[in-house]
């Protein structure tokens, strides 16, 4: 219908009003109230062409990561409240789109041989104040044509990543200088703080598990093969991946080092 209304508009001063409505087989009256419309469609263009240009600044500050949901987090955090459906279909129009994970490496192999730790936090990621539960996991980057490996801890009161390392190897060395990094974050005294990890072989160790009585963390340890099961950690490394990793392969481990510090 707004082709024809259009259309009217365009021609009546030539053929008139009528004949068009009639010729295109609409009403007078449907016309008059689209034209009179025309100022809130002018203002409501206006509009959503400067709410694009918001867009593509919050997705070029981004390197291009955020897709829907956080770039329509963000412009409610800077301004009024505006609608993700509104957001996708001017992204959409625009073609604007962020970043998806493909299919990375295995990091987690369990020791069916390890001791056993229980699972403390059954996906219950919350707390009530800093150093009572914490969490972490491991992940891969991309250097040169192999791997570096990082390891963090991260605080679930705040969701800060409080201790982090990063090596060539997946060694239970790795995760220790994490969670090393993460006492002397906090002070160094952080008895009976849960940490809270997934069955890989590193967190299963004697080392590690030496680690954790040397400062009186508690081990937690959720099923094999169940990322809910340690979702936090999870969603930190999809978030790396999505606004750091993606497409990225650097040629040097410094280069790796400074851009994950970044």
């Amino acid at each position: 219908m707004t082709s024809r209304w259009r259309f009217i508009s365009d021609h009546h001063m030539e053929y008139g009003i009528q004949r068009l409505c009639r010729v295109v087989r609409v009403s007078r009256s449907g016309f008059y109230r689209w034209r009179q419309a025309e100022p809130a469609r002018v203002e409501r263009a206006r509009a959503e062409a400067e709410l694009t240009e918001q867009i593509r600044a919050i997705h070029g500050a981004t390197r291009g990561a955020y897709g829907v949901p956080r770039i329509t987090r963000e412009l409610r955090e800077t301004g009024p409240v505006v609608n993700r459906k509104r957001v996708a279909r001017l992204m959409r129009a625009a073609g604007i789109a962020g970043r998806h994970l493909r299919k990375g490496k295995r990091t987690t192999v369990q020791d069916a041989r390890a001791p056993k730790a229980p699972d403390l936090l059954e996906r219950d990621f919350s707390a009530p104040r800093p150093n009572v539960r914490w969490c972490g996991d491991i992940t891969y980057l991309p250097v040169r044509k192999d791997w570096m490996y990082l390891a963090t801890v991260i605080d679930i009161h705040s969701r800060r990543v409080v201790g982090w390392s990063m090596a060539e190897h997946m060694r239970a060395d790795l995760v220790i200088d994490a969670l090393e990094a993460a006492v002397a974050t906090r002070g160094g005294n952080v008895d009976g703080v849960i940490f809270h990890s997934a069955r890989g072989t590193q967190y299963t160790s004697a080392a590690f598990s030496s680690a954790c009585r040397k400062h009186g963390i508690r081990r937690s340890i959720g099923r094999v093969g169940s990322s809910y099961d340690n979702a936090m950690a999870e969603f930190f490394f999809a978030s790396i991946k999505r606004e750091l990793l993606y497409g990225e392969r650097w040629l040097e481990n410094s280069e790796a080092r400074m851009a994950v510090f970044s």
